[in-house]
């Protein structure tokens, strides 16, 4: 009987894992552009358990440890599975950046049901074939990625009522579903608050009414030491619109043959 309790705990133990850690590609990994490559992760044995994770956003990232810049979006929303290991698969452009040995990495971005997020990072790799550039400079030593990021919450997160019956339901509805950025922002309490998707501008401008939208913040400066941040971080919801281009066939315009160009023409090397 001993024997068989012990066996039962630690089966439950392996379908209880944690949040998720990169395994593949490997560190030092030399991937092409514009070829698909595969992405796998699994238990990293760390709280909190996948389970009470909602969903995860997974980005290409570059830049240095201390600063990685999100370059990449490869999954936009995406659900975890009851599996132990989970896969996934990429195709990056060879325009977005620029070669560099061990120059990218993947982070993951999951928001935890209770509230709060968990950030984790993969080890560099290389992309070869990349013909774009980066915005800025920066050196690489090494193949370990950033510091994982973890800021969920360790119980269930409580709502503060609202003077609204429609909104108190609604944040409830979302809760309950996971949506966290579907909760109304003054509705949320905790160290992190969920910000809503930017709006994309529109193709012209129609509005009339300069008027400010919200009134002026007032300031007042502190005297003494001020109590604890309410708020750590605000997250906004990802982009998920999708942006063409092409190159510029119209005619270029005539040089103008005004005086003031005559004037300019003869200073011409």
């Amino acid at each position: 009987m001993r024997l068989s309790q012990a066996f039962l705990l630690t089966a439950s133990a392996h379908l209880a894992f944690a949040y998720p850690e990169f395994t593949v590609p490997a560190a030092g990994a030399a991937l092409t552009a514009g070829t698909a490559f595969t992405i796998t992760w699994s238990d990293n044995s760390k709280s909190p358990l996948v389970s009470d994770l909602a969903s995860y956003q997974l980005w290409l990232y570059t830049g240095t440890n201390d600063s990685p810049q999100q370059l990449f979006e490869i999954t936009a929303t995406g659900t975890f599975s009851s599996s132990a290991s989970q896969s996934t698969t990429a195709t990056i452009s060879p325009s977005i950046g620029g070669e560099l040995t061990n120059a990218y990495l993947l982070g993951m971005i999951a928001t935890a049901t209770a509230g709060g997020t968990v950030t984790s990072y993969s080890d560099r790799f290389s992309i070869s074939g990349m013909t774009g550039s980066f915005a800025s400079t920066f050196t690489v030593s090494g193949t370990d990625g950033p510091t994982d990021v973890n800021s969920a919450a360790t119980g269930t997160k409580t709502k503060t009522s609202s003077t609204s019956t429609s909104t108190s339901t609604t944040s409830t509805a979302a809760a309950a579903s996971g949506d966290l950025w579907a909760i109304p922002y003054e509705s949320q309490t905790g160290l992190t608050k969920y910000a809503a998707m930017q709006p994309l501008p529109p193709t012209s401008i129609s509005a009339t009414n300069t008027a400010p939208q919200y009134p002026t913040s007032s300031v007042k400066m502190a005297t003494t030491y001020l109590t604890p941040a309410t708020v750590v971080i605000t997250l906004t919801q990802a982009q998920t619109a999708t942006f063409s281009s092409h190159a510029n066939t119209a005619s270029p315009a005539t040089m103008p043959a005004d005086d003031m160009q005559k004037f300019l023409n003869r200073w011409k090397d």
